[in-house]
């Protein structure tokens, strides 16, 4: 989902005013980004709760943005029905949530029947590895460059070569995927997510700050992640984390 402008920025909203969400969508299209993310955490997979399908819906009535929805839940086949109805464009689950090889299977393959690209995101600790036996069934592959379920973390760089795998992946079976990015990108980390080769980064706190403009900051991280594609990753080894406080 690159563009002529760089890699498609897909704007989080988990640290917006959910009591003015007609502002917030506003703003974010004023800015230019490509693509609404909506993370929903149902405090179990994930020890924070957000919102449901019926938020999704109100963003589907406020914007025609394509939004990505990433299920941050146990059991993602429980209100699928309902989150397919407000025809995101795209929805993502855990490898981790999924209960295993058939389950994950049929929820992939459930969210394509509903007309939506099917995507599993990995945490950082888990390996590219977990998402080739669903190559065939799968639109997208997120991954997770913080722990999922908290804004305020680092950006874990050691887990961003996985991005670039997950293009190998791909491109080993034939298949025309995308790769997420979710997790700390800003202006400091973007070249790095763009090195190894982001498509869709998602960009949120960096977004709602204070005193900077949001169309400024997605213009640079989108300049800077297309920079980094152009680059390629960098030498030597990965280290863990990027220094600061790199908000997701």
């Amino acid at each position: 989902m690159t563009t002529e402008r760089g890699p498609q920025i897909a704007a989080s909203i988990l640290t917006a005013d959910f009591g003015h969400l007609d502002r917030v969508v506003r703003k974010l299209e004023r800015a230019g980004v490509d693509r609404l993310h909506l993370d929903v955490m149902d405090g179990h997979f994930v020890p924070n709760l957000t919102f449901g399908p019926d938020v999704v819906a109100a963003f589907r009535r406020l914007t025609d943005l394509p939004l990505d929805l990433h299920l941050m839940v146990d059991e993602p086949d429980r209100y699928l029905g309902r989150f397919l109805a407000s025809a995101p464009a795209t929805v993502t689950f855990h490898i981790e949530a999924g209960g295993g090889p058939d389950p994950v299977r049929a929820v992939l393959r459930a969210i394509r029947e509903g007309g939506a690209g099917a995507g599993l995101a990995l945490n950082p600790g888990t390996p590219i590895e977990a998402a080739a036996p669903f190559i065939d069934d799968l639109d997208l592959v997120m991954v997770m460059t913080v722990e999922p379920g908290f804004g305020g973390q680092r950006f874990i760089s050691a887990a961003a070569p996985k991005m670039r795998a997950a293009a190998e992946l791909f491109a080993a079976a034939g298949r025309a995927g995308t790769v997420h990015v979710d997790g700390g990108v800003n202006r400091e980390t973007a070249e790095l997510a763009g090195a190894w080769g982001a498509e869709v980064c998602v960009v949120g706190s960096a977004l709602f700050q204070r005193g900077r403009d949001a169309s400024d900051e997605v213009e640079i991280v989108r300049q800077r992640a297309a920079r980094g594609r152009l680059a390629g990753p960098p030498a030597g080894p990965v280290n863990g984390s990027a220094p600061g406080r790199e908000r997701h």
